[in-house]
């Protein structure tokens, strides 16, 4: 059986912490040795008038193309956050072929966009296309669990009777309520909690504390799992990249 290697990345609009400077062709770079095979991206620039102004080697494609090229041949952008000068919003990157894609929105308030990025990817090993959800999740509690009660509802109504699934991005939940929220409603597995028994700390990326991110999965076993954190990584963004191996569960 093939192994179907995965990242999460916050990579915080291509800047470094407090935004510094920007960062997206060494981030290109860091993605591409990691040399997976689905990205799930957060915080990514579709567009951005100001940037490319003022940065003279700012890419001219949106950030994912840019971050794609000639590496990951499908790629899908759900635009969340839309201002005068440009938008943003998650992304996910794909060797294999996408062959759906849709971005609902589940933004809590006005103030906060939100959307959960839903793919369905063709992967070798499964007859049946896998579901892949790239989601950033809201900063407030009460807006976090009314996005993954959102989020367990789709994938129950388009991804039924254990469907393959793969859910990753930035949750914000620092209290791990996510578990209970959706973990245990679609039977998921989250991958650093098989072998250490809870999420791994992501953020801050120079030394990680906070348990931000996650890697859900149903229908796979999980190899290994690793977090990619201090240098270089705490250069390029505020988040830890996340990567799981994968392999289809017997």
């Amino acid at each position: 059986m093939g192994v179907l290697r995965i990242c999460s990345y916050n990579i915080h609009k291509g800047f470094s912490q407090f935004n510094r400077r920007m960062v997206v062709h060494e981030l290109r770079e860091r993605l591409r040795s990691l040399d997976v095979d689905l990205v799930f991206l957060q915080e990514v620039q579709g567009l951005n008038v100001r940037h490319r102004v003022r940065h003279a080697d700012w890419p001219q494609q949106p950030q994912h193309e840019f971050l794609a090229e000639d590496n990951w041949g499908q790629t899908a952008y759900g635009r969340n956050a839309v201002y005068d000068h440009g938008h943003h919003g998650n992304a996910i990157l794909s060797r294999h072929d996408i062959l759906s894609t849709a971005n609902e929105d589940v933004s809590a308030h006005r103030f906060e966009s939100r959307g959960l990025l839903h793919c369905e990817v063709s992967v070798p090993e499964f007859a049946a296309p896998v579901h892949c959800v790239c989601v950033h999740l809201g900063l407030t509690a009460g807006g976090r669990r009314r996005q993954m009660q959102a989020l367990a509802d789709r994938m129950e109504r388009l991804a039924p009777n254990g469907s393959p699934l793969i859910i990753a991005g930035d949750f914000n939940d620092w209290r791990n309520h996510a578990d209970e929220l959706i973990g245990a409603r679609l039977r998921l597995t989250e991958a650093f909690g098989v072998n250490r028994g809870r999420p791994a700390r992501s953020f801050p990326s120079v030394l990680p504390f906070f348990r931000l991110d996650r890697i859900y999965v149903r229908g796979f076993r999980v190899r290994q799992a690793k977090v990619h954190f201090g240098e270089p990584w705490a250069q390029i963004s505020d988040h830890a990249a996340l990567t799981a191996d994968l392999e289809p569960a017997p």
